[in-house]
């Protein structure tokens, strides 16, 4: 199945939970609109290329549309139809006032110059203006793209709109209307909806932790579980996973990737295939990568006490059922990596009102936030005798229904 056709499985498996309105069901299932586009570039050669872009805005029951954009070779409309529907769903399980939507240009922004990046991320705002703003549709940042990124295509719109309010794009840098603590917003909020289900999930106090991917999100998670005592056993790139069982110090891998290239030659561990990698045994399985990493194909294979999704999508339906009658517990995305959604809300308000708030300030917002949704969804798992991700789901629908009535 592709990551929609997931989607809505998902959607189906947590309204046989509770009944659902087929009114309801219905509206979630289809985006209210869906655009792709042409753009194109000139490159530093001079030729020009032609590059697909796509905004998804799935619903607007709980205020502007909200989703970053993604820039990926792999990136098609499905996927970022499913990302906008998890959108939807992360906002209102966050309870922030916003809707769900979602962004992406299929392309490998390795394969670009700054130049060329530049023009094609300020190419997706003129093509795609009319539908955004702050109180319409605010983007952010994504797989690939960056503050930078958001720097030019805030730039681009207010350029088009003369928009002066800055609020449009989240993810910014600081310089440009930032929020502080937006870097580190992903993982640091599934550590703390982790540190409120710690001991539902009945988990030590010092867990053995393996991590899928080193980017912003899987990075700044494992410098934040290491910092908290908890022991990282493995970490992963895209090349492969390296496992040390007495545990590894996340800024010295970093840097020795950095300088070599690959994790291969850290000492005292060793270098392990991805496809291995995600069955190791530990506390926590932190995967932190892309969509359809625990399958109905390994999930026999995992042997993990519990799962915390930062990824999009990482665990297909078929997966879940599996992961559920091992009694593996899935903490889901739609919780456990709405850190970045919520601070870019703090962005988004702090623009509107002109502001600019601390991050010891940003990240106790934050924290409160997180652990109370978190304390609900476990609650309502314990009432429905279900897991969290239907619970969370279930939360979810029954607060946009409450919006669309």
């Amino acid at each position: 199945m592709n990551a929609f056709e997931n989607a809505l499985a998902q959607l189906a498996r947590a309204s046989a939970v509770r009944t659902v309105s087929p009114a309801i069901l219905a509206r979630l299932s289809k985006a209210e609109r869906e655009i792709t586009v042409s753009i194109p570039v000139t490159m530093d050669d001079g030729a020009e290329r032609l590059f697909e872009g796509y905004r998804v805005q799935h619903s607007s029951a709980r205020g502007p549309y909200k989703g970053g954009i993604r820039y990926h070779p792999h990136a098609d409309i499905f996927e970022v139809r499913a990302l906008a529907f998890w959108m939807t769903l992360k906002c209102a399980v966050a309870g922030i006032p916003m809707g769900g939507g979602k962004g992406g240009i299929t392309v490998d922004p390795r394969d670009l110059s700054k130049g060329e990046l530049e023009r094609l991320s300020r190419g997706w705002v003129k093509r795609m203006y009319p539908i955004l703003g702050p109180k319409q549709d605010v983007p952010a940042p994504d797989v690939n793209t960056t503050p930078e990124i958001m720097g030019w295509m805030a730039d681009e719109y207010s350029k088009l709109t003369g928009d002066m309010t800055n609020a449009t794009f989240t993810g910014k840098p600081l310089d440009k209307g930032g929020s502080e603590g937006r870097g580190a917003a992903t993982g640091l909020g599934g550590f703390y909806v982790f540190e409120a289900l710690r001991e539902y999930l009945e988990l030590p106090e010092k867990c053995r932790v393996v991590i899928q991917g080193m980017g912003n999100v899987g990075g700044n998670a494992a410098r934040i579980f290491h910092e908290h005592g908890h022991t990282i056993i493995g970490i992963s790139d895209s090349a492969g996973g390296f496992v040390r069982m007495q545990g590894i110090d996340p800024a010295k891998i970093e840097a020795h990737k950095k300088e070599h290239g690959s994790l291969a030659g850290f000492p005292g561990g060793e270098v392990i295939d991805n496809s291995d990698f995600l069955e190791l045994e530990c506390d926590l399985l932190i995967p932190a990568a892309l969509e359809n990493q625990i399958t109905g194909d390994n999930a026999s294979r995992i042997k993990t006490r519990a799962v915390l999704e930062l990824a999009n999508g990482p665990t297909t339906p078929e997966a879940d059922d599996i992961l559920f009658s091992k009694h593996i517990a899935v903490v889901p995305d739609i919780l456990a990596n709405a850190g970045g959604v919520v601070v870019s809300t703090f962005e988004w308000e702090q623009n509107l009102k002109g502001e600019h708030w601390t991050e010891e300030d940003v990240n106790a917002r934050l924290k409160e936030l997180m652990q109370r949704e978190a304390a609900a969804i476990a609650a309502r798992a314990k009432e429905l005798k279900t897991d969290l991700r239907r619970a969370a789901f279930i939360v979810a629908i029954e607060r946009l229904e409450k919006a669309m009535v």
